[in-house]
């Protein structure tokens, strides 16, 4: 090989060395940071936010930004994030929004009990946050609904877990669209200069991010 040839090789080595480098920074960068960032809501807003409002949500009734989470009881993101981010998103001002759903049974496998069924009712129908509190302060296995009407049997009440249900069908396709794969918890908020901002924020990583964009 002669030295002519051996600089080609060497100017290409270093050629693959550089894009090597290059991709390894975007992917660590795509890993750490852009992966986890929220997705600016730019198609259906109307539609979403009017999903939201019409939900039988509960909330502390605080009176900073609106944040709405789409939850069920025993989602364990769903419940760890109420753990570890409520209290300062609270402090904050924020007002937490917390959407339950009984989710339908699928092939046969129910995905909800009688008593969630009727604790996911009584949210919807009275709003009560206390309520919801004390649910998600009681193990599952031991809450019994206490002083709740059942909600099967009730023609209203079943009424109201299927709208639940029915939500979060319609709120699939819409989120999608707008590059946010449904998953548990969904969860949607206003930034202060008011871009409706959302994310299936399963993994801890993107909650620094919410935190940032509510203030907390």
């Amino acid at each position: 090989m002669g030295v002519r040839d051996l600089k080609n090789l060497m100017r290409g080595l270093i050629a693959l060395l550089v894009v090597a480098l290059i991709a390894a920074g975007a992917y660590g960068y795509w890993n750490m940071e852009l992966r986890w960032r929220p997705k600016t809501i730019t198609k259906h807003q109307a539609e979403i936010a009017k999903i939201l409002q019409e939900s039988g949500w509960v909330s502390p009734g605080l009176a900073g930004p609106k944040f709405y989470m789409v939850s069920f009881r025993t989602c364990p993101d769903c419940v760890r994030f109420k753990a570890e981010e409520f209290p300062n998103l609270h402090k904050a001002g924020v007002d937490t929004r917390v959407i339950e759903i009984a989710r339908a049974d699928k092939n046969g496998v129910a995905k909800s009990t009688p008593v969630e069924r009727a604790t996911v009712a009584e949210l919807w129908v009275n709003r009560s946050w206390a309520l919801a509190e004390r649910w998600d302060a009681t193990p599952v296995e031991a809450w019994s609904a206490p002083g709740i009407k059942p909600a099967d049997g009730d023609i209203a009440r079943t009424a109201v877990i299927e709208a639940g249900r029915a939500n979060v069908e319609k709120l699939v396709p819409l989120m999608k669209d707008n590059g946010v794969s449904f998953a548990w918890p969904l969860m949607v908020w206003w930034t202060k200069d008011g871009q409706m901002r959302a994310c299936a924020c399963e993994k801890r990583e993107t909650y620094r991010f919410v935190r940032k964009e509510l203030g907390a």
